[in-house]
């Protein structure tokens, strides 16, 4: 197959916008174009992902690469797409099944040897994945993160190869453990613990430091 469609996020305050990567390969003189309103960090994904997939055993394949990062009018910035265009071009490429990554979402930077480096916002990313009741799959250093929703179905993986086995179906990967908040201990009560009311605390307060009986009607 020479399309692929996989699926990212932006960053956008605290939203996560969805981006579909969209790969083609075509013939004629090797190429590499990245369009979508790519800002400069994301146009330097191209050297990392071509490298990131030869030196993690994938062949590159010698023909003239699209990419597009869609919708064209929303800024794209960081390396958070590099994972995704590098999984588009791997299902581009015939190397897997054109629906193994219908129902996933990626982000991750590539570092040149293939390992998946931590990204920002991998909370928004997890919360926007777990609304549209999608799997996500992040860099395991950003498992704080995505452990903060109980339930989330993020995924963790730390080399493009663990991905790509798990998308052929050969490994799982680990789900990002869910981390209770702790709930703090009250030895009494408190008047901050009440929103609102602010006449009747203050009559509390004034009847407590005076020493005066109260009475409710």
């Amino acid at each position: 197959m020479s399309l692929a469609v996989v699926y990212s996020r932006a960053t956008v305050g605290v939203d996560a916008p969805l981006i579909s990567v969209e790969v083609h390969l075509a013939n004629g003189l090797p190429a590499f174009n990245l369009v979508g309103l790519p800002e400069a960090s994301v146009r330097e994904s191209k050297d990392r992902v071509r490298s990131a997939l030869i030196n993690a055993g994938f062949e590159f394949p010698a023909k003239r690469i699209t990419v597009n990062l869609a919708p064209a009018d929303l800024p794209k910035e960081g390396g958070r797409f590099d994972l995704a265009i590098a999984i588009g071009i791997i299902i581009a490429n015939g190397n897997l099944p054109a629906d193994s990554a219908s129902n996933v979402e990626f982000i991750g930077e590539l570092a040149l040897s293939g390992t998946i480096r931590p990204v920002t916002a991998a909370l928004p990313f997890a919360f926007a994945c777990t609304q549209a009741g999608h799997k996500g799959i992040i860099p395991t250093e950003n498992q704080a993160e995505a452990a903060l929703l109980a339930d989330a179905r993020i995924l963790l993986a730390g080399h493009l190869t663990e991905v790509f086995h798990h998308l052929a179906g050969q490994v799982q990967l680990p789900l990002a453990p869910p981390t209770e908040a702790p709930i703090p201990a009250h030895t009494s009560a408190d008047l901050t613990d009440v929103v609102g009311q602010t006449g009747a605390k203050r009559a509390l307060e004034i009847a407590a430091a005076g020493g005066h009986n109260l009475l409710s009607l």
